[in-house]
């Protein structure tokens, strides 16, 4: 039987490689199993003498999954973690619904810390200049009930996202209320974070003991303009005078995209550095013995040296003469005078302090919309950007501007000034931390790099999810030996968020989703077009085929002029009015509903389908209730009633499967009720005439099962324009066979000329094919 330290040697043997994320396990059974190793593991692996842990656990609610077909279709969670987090793991639970046979699927899951994961699982085509890291998934396969777990060490602090789907969409339409495979994911996040972490205080010793099952945890803060971060250990020594010291030393946290510095060393003095680290950040440090059985005493300093730190930082500091706090006219002379400060009136050059290594320009932003950003500098439009000294923008990000897309547009006033062959405009846009030094052999390490000349002066790119952290950007000029003639020259950085990448093209819509209380917005493409921006057209229908689809929806409804002409013939004028709103409704509904350049709106989308769905289902009611063959007053009184409560449900939900099979199964019970009342009360069966129910009744049952069963289970994406016209055409088919004949009960009206060339009319009423006997009467029409 293994015992408990054999567990844990196991465990921090796995530590002790320091991956940034332990290998995923998967488990079909209870979650509480994973709940207890995860508290005996971390109880001892992080027990600390001087650190006292707290565990705590957080869970969302469970979620229906859906096949993938766009970001929208995914289903999103947030989590998120607090400061000085030792190790968080979560445990991911997958069902699947019962009562129905369903496929064995698998469920893809993403994560990632500060923003929601940018996916691409059918490998779409992105949208030019637009740029993403990939996320960390894994699958999980779903049995009836499958469990999944991992552990994360040092996690980064903050807002982290889960995104799970189903494979990618089959196409198929499937309709509201039928039986259908369900899946659903509930992820539980549990922590162990320290309440009394020790800090380092710059410049200061402090003495610390670890060993392997008690590892050192410290945290220090890194403030503004700090280059990089080093930890030194000094003194180190181990209870045993014959082992030598080995430790293994860390600093920083993991965020799958960036992991912690940690180096491993032997002897008395250790050493690791952290170049651009996040600024105003808490840093943790941890700190282990290698060897088992070994503790080791040290001395443990910090230090962040400060190597570029702009002259000046805001509005008014190192501005003689400008004060931000005076009135509108003054701010406005302000504005002037900052300007004037800054550029010369002539050239347009910086002025700067001699030992100035970096010009850092405020920045403002206007704020319009949850998804309408947009940061502007204080100078203006435009920024001088010289070959000496770099000019840093910072751009503090707000945290609902993670669910939408960053743009930059960084275009060279090319009209007062020419570079030279060799020269361009170098920029450096990272996040947490800026790039304060820039040349030609090290330029952009942690963020994305762009440049402009004159041959290319305009250069963009478009960063979807951004990460949640001030972003900076660098700017400087750069030259292969001499600049020449050319020392200053004029930028335009443009930085702004969006919803989604160019609104989504002109094949796409940009839709904004929520999750709880957290918003991202999407695109949702159309006519075939996918991808992130909708720019894919590697399945996109032609636009013969879209003029096919709408020509084929809109004029398959024409199949109801017979069901017309049939009605109005037969006297039944209500009826008839009924198919006929019918008709029009659902041609110019099919000709709006299109995804493509081939759409005719002639009004409000929402209120043609309305119109639409209405008359379908009561097309079906009059027919039926035609069909009974009731007294006039129950007829119409039956016709009202039933439009009224068709309208009212359909406002409701007018996609739910029940309220359409509902007035249908209501008025065929009806009927059948009527029919077996008279066939019972006459001795036969009702209508009598074996040719109405095998020329009529029979070929519009067989159009409404293969309707119904066209419209049900056979539509998808693909064909659904060639079966959906299918299914109007059986329609009305139906409604031509269903139609009783003309009422024998009606009126025969005789027009004519008398022999005295007076016009006459005269009427005889017939019942049941018998004539009523009564005295002609006759009315001269003067």
């Amino acid at each position: 039987m293994t015992s408990r330290i054999d567990i844990l040697n196991q465990e921090v043997e796995r530590r002790k490689e320091r991956l940034p994320i332990d290998d995923v396990m998967y488990q079909t059974g209870n979650m509480a199993f994973y709940f207890v190793l995860f508290f005996v593991l971390t109880k001892a692996a992080f027990g600390n003498d001087e650190v006292t842990f707290v565990s705590e656990l957080s869970s969302k609610p469970a979620q229906r999954l859906s096949m993938y077909g766009s970001y929208g279709s995914v289903r999103l969670q947030r989590f998120h973690i607090p400061e000085d987090t030792a190790i968080a793991c979560w445990f991911l639970t997958v069902t699947k619904g019962h009562g129905f046979h369903c496929r064995e699927k698998n469920v893809t899951i993403y994560i990632r810390q500060g923003a929601p994961p940018v996916i691409n699982p059918i490998g779409t085509e992105f949208p030019d200049v637009t740029l993403w890291n990939a996320s960390r998934s894994f699958i999980v396969p779903v049995t009836s009930l499958s469990s999944a777990s991992f552990n994360l060490s040092d996690p980064t602090p903050g807002d982290w996202f889960i995104v799970s789907h189903l494979p990618e969409d089959d196409g198929r339409i499937e309709q509201k209320g039928l039986p259908s495979c369900s899946y659903f994911l509930e992820p539980q996040l549990s922590i162990r974070r320290a309440v009394d972490t020790p800090i380092i205080q710059t410049g200061s010793k402090l003495r610390q003991t670890a060993a392997r099952d008690k590892p050192t945890r410290l945290k220090l803060y890194v403030p503004q303009f700090s280059s990089s971060v080093s930890m030194i250990v000094d003194n180190c020594s181990s209870a045993e005078e014959t082992v030598n010291c080995t430790l293994a030393l860390s600093i920083g946290s993991n965020s799958l995209l960036y992991d912690a510095a940690r180096v491993k060393c032997a002897g008395r003095r250790c050493s690791v550095f952290l170049n651009n680290p996040p600024w105003d950040t808490w840093l943790r440090v941890v700190v282990e013995s290698i060897q088992d059985n070994q503790t080791v005493t040290f001395d443990i300093q910090s230090s962040y040296p400060v190597e570029c730190k702009p002259e000046s930082v805001g509005l008014a500091a190192g501005l003689p003469g400008l004060d931000i706090n005076s009135n509108s006219s003054s701010a406005s002379n302000s504005s002037v005078a900052l300007e004037s400060v800054l550029f010369s009136s002539q050239m347009g050059s910086l002025l700067l302090l001699p030992s100035a290594c970096v010009w850092n320009i405020p920045v403002l932003y206007e704020e319009t919309d949850i998804f309408s950003l947009r940061f502007s500098p204080v100078v203006g439009p435009n920024v001088s950007v010289r070959a000496t000294q770099p000019t840093l923008l910072t751009y503090p990000l707000p945290a609902h501007a993670t669910g939408g897309t960053l743009n930059l547009q960084l275009t060279l006033n090319t009209m007062n000034v020419t570079l030279e062959n060799g020269s361009t405009v170098v920029a450096c846009f990272t996040p947490e931390s800026p790039v304060l030094q820039l040349n030609n052999s090290l330029r952009c390490r942690t963020g994305y790099g762009m440049n402009v000349s004159t041959g290319f002066p305009k250069s963009v790119i478009r960063l979807p999810f951004p990460l949640l952290a001030t972003w900076y950007l660098t700017i400087q000029l750069m030259c292969d030996s001499d600049c020449g003639n050319v020392s200053v020259v004029s930028v335009n950085p443009e930085v702004f968020v969006t919803g989604c990448v160019e609104d989504c093209g002109t094949f796409g819509e940009c839709r904004l989703f929520r999750s709880s209380n957290y918003l991202y917005a999407a695109c949702v493409c159309k006519t075939g077009w996918r991808g992130w921006g909708c720019t894919d057209d590697s399945e996109a229908l032609s636009l013969t085929r879209q003029v096919a689809a709408t020509l084929l929806l809109t004029l398959s409804n024409l199949s109801f002029l017979p069901a017309i002409v049939f009605a109005v013939k037969r006297f039944y004028i209500t009826e008839a009015s009924v198919y006929l709103f019918t008709m029009f409704f659902s041609t110019f509904y099919h000709a709006c509903d299109q995804p493509g350049i081939a759409a005719l709106c002639i009004m409000s989308y929402n209120t043609l389908q309305y119109c639409d769905f209405l008359g379908s289902v009561c097309s079906i009611w009059v027919t039926f209730l035609c069909m009974a063959r009731f007294r006039n007053t129950v007829k119409y009184t039956l016709f009202l009633f039933g439009t009224l409560l068709i309208a009212m449900s359909l406002q409701l939900d007018r996609r739910g499967l029940w309220n359409l099979l509902g007035p249908i199964l209501t008025a065929i019970l009806i009927t059948a009720a009527v029919w077996v009342h008279r066939g019972v009360k006459r001795g036969q069966c009702y209508p009598p005439s074996w040719q109405r129910w095998v020329f009529y009744f029979l070929p519009g049952l067989l159009c409404a099962v293969i309707g119904i069963s066209l419209y049900v289970f056979a539509e998808t994406e693909d064909n659904y324009f060639y079966t959906h016209s299918i299914w109007h055409i059986l329609v009305a088919s139906c409604v031509v066979f269903f139609l009783p004949p003309r009422e024998r009960t009606a009126v025969n009206w005789t027009m004519g000329w008398s022999s005295d060339w007076n016009w006459t009319c005269s009427w005889t009423p017939r019942i049941c094919g018998y004539t009523l006997c009564s005295k002609d009467e006759c009315h001269t029409v003067t």
